[in-house]
């Protein structure tokens, strides 16, 4: 065997510490440090725990390696140092979170000159971050202790995992009352206004983006804390400051009021998405607050739309002159100036203030023209696909919309509009319908002459399609169908041959070219059976439906029609057929299955012993008592034969081997089997009708499958036989468990009686047939 060898490894740690002279060092260079650690080996804990040792291990994470080491080792100490800290030792986090000396040297290194060692800063994050979420009273009284933290925090925002380790600060110290006192302090501390201020053009892209990020993911973090905690009645204060309008406007006047940095206005940007974000519900198909749900995180404030409104201009003209690009070479042409990404976030800022459907926000919107210069640029720049997705929401958005309120009356009361504004704009003002019709026609046309197709139609032929559902099933049907109706009257006619030719067209070769596509991708849902096949009609009804819940799933079958009774009756059938009762007989078809009967037949109709033994010589008994006079007395002499089954019991098997018997005078006659006699038939020609007995010393099995309806009783076979000539030769002194058969037929006068009496232990059965006619009394006894 293999541990006959000793070939289990064994850590080398242990016999390395039990050298006084051992360092550090010498310890993390051991393979198993790690997996040693974790799992607390007290020799190694314990040495780890000195006061020199956990002193190294902080300053191996806190300070530059030394330059002339080989670079692939050159932080090889403090990963390692950094994996012992954190590997979730509870003696180490006590002696770490408890010792100010070895805290006051871990936050030393906030104090090194930006930029901060990424690598070393991520080893300082995550042991400051385990810290918090084991020791969380002990750090953040240390932190607020440090009157320069949130400044040293701020300072090196532009490294990755100091902004980590600021978002960790938010959402892992527990319990709920400490995390609200953190907040407080923060807040206190100004930290979102020194977020903001990171954003203007003077800052380094790294600090835009991180202090974008951080601002984000507070607003996203406060407002799911908010959600999640109902019985919370104070507000989040760090939301609460970044939703105020002078936040709003401090972040609009970084970027407008000084040099046009596209960094800068990418990321004021993402922070204004990030406040526009509305909670979407956790059902589909539903795109309004439920019912009662009146939750902040579901609406946008209103004080962030306020400061918002008067920079619409500013954000308008962005799209007429963004930020100076390079001249962009593509494989189709130059893009000169390419979309940018300034003019990109510009238009999806412009969707989520269509979401909000506030009056003053539209107004401005329209006043500005801004819908038309997004659809120019729309059909400018065709290659674009992050642009046309835009517009597309935007048109939808519109189209659905139901009118956005008047502004309150002095009175008080709040007007409501006929009509939608801004589909009255996209319609006369922007000509959306002609400017449709033209594109097409245009593709079309370069089409035919061998070029591409433009890489907005498959957007385009969407709009299209919201126009022609929205015209006829939408909130604001009427009023499409009415500007429409008003259109010239040669621009009416050409949309209505684009409806019903090439839109249909297209829209029926779009059906078929991805109906098994969407049979594959499709999930299992209400519309799943209505979708199921290559129906043009089916599919063009889904192709306008955005969200169906699971209503009518339940209503499919999938129940088996099966006629179980007849199943039953034939099952049923076909069991009788195999299993007979006794009394059945008339077969002579030898079934495994069948029971065999006992049969008598005359000395006249016996058989030699040396002739044939088929069966079909045999007739059966009730043919016999059918042919026999019921007032004939039975002939005691006459040679009863009996066929025996020899098939399989689980009780018992029948021998009809050579058996010792004995008479009623005392003559003993020895029976051999004659020669061509078929086994299973015992021949009691030879002897008197008088009870015959086995000698107990033959091996005699008998098996017999006969199942009658009688009734089984334990009784001594020679007890009552006062006519039997000699007991059985074996061991009277025991009580043995017998089993007796009876069978009683009546026929007219005569009644006979069948009785067989089989003994497990002595291997004796004893076979009995009575017959009475009037007076006369009539035994067969027979022993096999």
């Amino acid at each position: 065997m293999f541990w006959k060898f000793d070939l289990h490894t064994t850590s080398h740690i242990d016999t390395l510490l039990e050298k006084e002279d051992v360092t550090l060092t010498e310890v993390m260079d051991e393979d198993d440090v790690l997996q040693e650690c974790k799992a607390q080996n007290h020799k190694l804990v314990d040495f780890l725990l000195r006061a020199q040792c956990m002193e190294d291990l902080v300053t191996f994470i806190t300070q530059e390696p030394n330059a002339d080491v080989e670079e692939k080792v050159k932080y090889k100490y403090p990963n390692i140092s950094c994996e012992l800290l954190t590997s979730d030792v509870s003696q180490i986090n006590d002696r770490l979170g408890e010792d100010e000396m070895l805290l006051m040297k871990l936050y030393g290194f906030l104090k090194n000159d930006p930029p901060l060692n990424p690598l070393l800063a991520s080893f300082f994050s995550k042991v400051l971050s385990i810290l918090i979420g084991r020791k969380p009273e002990q750090i953040v009284n240390f932190l607020r202790k440090r009157d320069d933290f949130v400044d040293l925090m701020i300072k090196h925002i532009g490294t990755s995992a100091i902004m980590d380790l600021l978002l960790r600060m938010l959402t892992c110290i527990e319990p709920q009352q400490l995390r609200h006192d953190v907040l407080n302090w923060l807040n206190e501390e100004k930290v979102i206004q020194r977020l903001v201020d990171m954003v203007q053009p003077s800052q380094d892209e790294d600090r835009h983006s991180n202090a974008s990020q951080s601002l984000c993911e507070i607003i996203r973090l406060s407002r799911d804390q908010m959600f999640q905690v109902q019985g919370c009645s104070e507000p989040d204060p760090l939301l609460a400051t970044l939703e105020k309008q002078e936040t709003v406007e401090q972040l609009l006047s970084n970027i407008f009021e000084k040099d046009k940095n596209e960094s800068a206005i990418v990321s004021v940007i993402q922070i204004l998405l990030t406040l526009f974000e509305t909670r979407r519900p956790a059902f589909e198909g539903h795109m309004e607050c439920p019912p009662g749900m009146s939750h902040p995180s579901f609406s946008v404030n209103h004080s962030i739309l306020e400061a918002v409104r008067p920079r619409l201009k500013d954000f308008h003209q962005l799209l007429l002159e963004p930020p100076k690009k390079n001249v962009l070479k593509t494989t189709w042409g130059v893009l000169d100036p390419p979309v940018g990404n300034t003019r990109l976030n510009v238009v999806r800022l412009v969707a989520s203030l269509l979401q909000c459907n506030t009056h003053s926000i539209i107004a401005e919107l329209i006043n500005l023209n801004t819908l038309g210069v997004i659809l120019d640029m729309y059909f400018k720049y065709i290659w674009n696909n992050f642009l046309h997705i835009q517009v597309e929401i935007c048109t939808a958005m519109i189209l659905a919309m139901p009118p956005a309120p008047a502004e309150p009356q002095p009175d008080g009361e709040q007007g409501s509009a006929a009509e939608s504004a801004l589909i009255r704009h996209l319609f006369q003002a922007c000509q959306l319908i002609q400017r449709i019709v033209d594109a097409w026609r245009s593709n079309e046309k370069e089409q035919s002459e061998g070029g591409r197709r433009r890489g907005y139609m498959g957007h385009l032929t969407r709009i299209a399609n919201s126009i022609v559902h929205n015209s006829d099933k939408g909130p604001n049907g009427p009023q499409i169908q009415g500007l429409i109706s008003e259109l010239p009257t040669e621009d009416r006619e050409n949309w209505e041959a684009f409806i019903s030719g090439q839109l249909a067209d297209t829209n029926k070769r779009n059906t078929v070219d991805l109906a098994f596509s969407d049979y594959q991708m499709q999930q299992m849902t209400s519309n799943f059976i209505e979708q199921f096949g290559f129906n043009d009609e089916e599919f063009a009804d889904q192709d306008d439906v955005v969200d169906i819940p699971f209503d009518r799933i339940s209503d499919i079958n999938f129940s088996l029609n099966t006629n179980e009774s007849a199943n039953i009756a034939l099952f049923e059938a076909r069991c009788k057929e195999k299993i007979q009762q006794f009394e059945d007989a008339g077969s002579d078809e030898e079934d495994i299955w069948n029971e065999k009967d006992v049969t008598f037949a005359p000395e006249a109709q016996r058989r030699p012993s040396s002739g044939s033994t088929d069966s079909e010589e045999s007739t059966d008994s009730e043919e016999e008592d059918s042919k026999r006079d019921p007032f004939e007395p039975c002939n005691p002499g006459s040679d009863d034969r009996m066929e025996v089954d020899t098939g399989w019991s689980p009780v018992w098997t029948a021998s009809f081997d050579d058996v010792p018997m004995e008479t009623g005078s005392g003559a003993a006659a020895a029976s051999s089997p004659m020669p061509g006699t078929e086994t299973g038939w015992a021949d009691f020609s030879s002897f008197s009708p008088k009870c015959l007995f086995f000698s107990p010393k033959d091996p005699l099995r008998c098996n017999s499958p006969v199942a009658m309806e009688t009734s089984v009783e334990t009784i001594d076979p020679l007890g009552n036989q006062p006519n039997c000539g000699r007991a059985v030769a074996a061991d009277e002194s025991s009580c043995l468990e017998q089993r007796s058969i009876t069978e009683t037929v009546i026929n007219g006068s005569m009644k006979e009686t069948v009785s067989l009496t089989v003994d497990a232990k002595t291997e004796t059965a004893v076979f009995k047939r009575s017959a009475f006619q009037a007076h006369t009394h009539t035994h067969n006894h027979y022993i096999f």
